[in-house]
């Protein structure tokens, strides 16, 4: 369930899509649990030396650290957010993307926050296309454990919304993700925070993405959600464990 928000008319368009001042007191994401447990360098060392060791090694190959020390192409080391709780998370979300599979409002060199107003949109997005790598495997058995990262999100942002025929909301990544990158990438190039869109994969659900770190504010852990195939494309869903 969505907190309520606040929001604000506005004449600014960009690329014929308004502008809108709103306030999310919270918006919820599904992160793996597999990156909330203790670092796993940790079974591989027998002291304090040997682990500082393996963390050197891993930061020079950890894009979010990487990105923290040096910046990364496309992503700046200023722009990334310190000392405030959860920082690797929303780090790591703009530190790491996929060359080869761009996503709708992010492309091959940043990555982006995205969120939703309700956890059932969520694991209908992150249902979706984990249905779609286990058919591109030809085996529909797998059980992943995702945890709801809340967090604000307030400030300027595209509303989609208002333009539901908007080709970056589109079904087919080939034709809808370029659409949504180049909105992307007008958004933050006039500062703005992100973009509010309904839901492609969830019939009335509203999606959230942050495009700048500052953006994401206030997160914490909600519940853990288990998302199984046993044979099927349809997951079964386990919740609040």
């Amino acid at each position: 369930m969505s907190m309520p928000h606040v929001a604000g008319s506005s004449a600014v368009q960009v690329d014929g899509v308004p502008v809108v001042r709103e306030a999310f007191g919270r918006t919820v994401r599904l992160v793996t649990t597999a990156r909330l447990r203790e670092a796993v360098l940790l079974a591989l060392v027998d002291s304090e030396e040997e682990l500082a060791l393996l963390s050197e090694i891993e930061g020079a190959t950890s894009a979010r650290l990487v990105a923290e020390d040096r910046g990364i192409s496309g992503l700046a080391a200023n722009e990334l957010v310190h000392d405030v709780p959860h920082a690797r998370f929303i780090n790591a979300s703009f530190a790491y993307s996929k060359p080869r599979q761009p996503n709708r409002f992010n492309g091959a060199y940043r990555g982006a926050w995205y969120a939703a107003l309700a956890v059932e949109t969520c694991l209908a997005e992150v249902g979706f296309h984990l249905t779609r790598f286990l058919a591109d495997a030809g085996d529909f058995h797998a059980t992943v454990e995702y945890a709801e990262m809340f967090a604000s999100l307030a400030g300027e942002f595209v509303d989609l919304r208002q333009v539901d025929e908007h080709p970056s909301l589109g079904e087919d990544p080939a034709t809808a993700y370029p659409a949504g990158n180049a909105l992307a990438d007008r958004a933050r190039s006039e500062a703005l925070n992100g973009i509010i869109y309904p839901s492609v994969r969830h019939r009335g659900g509203t999606c959230i993405v942050a495009l700048r770190p500052a953006a994401v504010q206030s997160v914490r852990q909600g519940a853990v959600y288990r998302m199984i195939w046993r044979g099927s494309p349809e997951p079964v869903v386990e919740g609040g464990l």
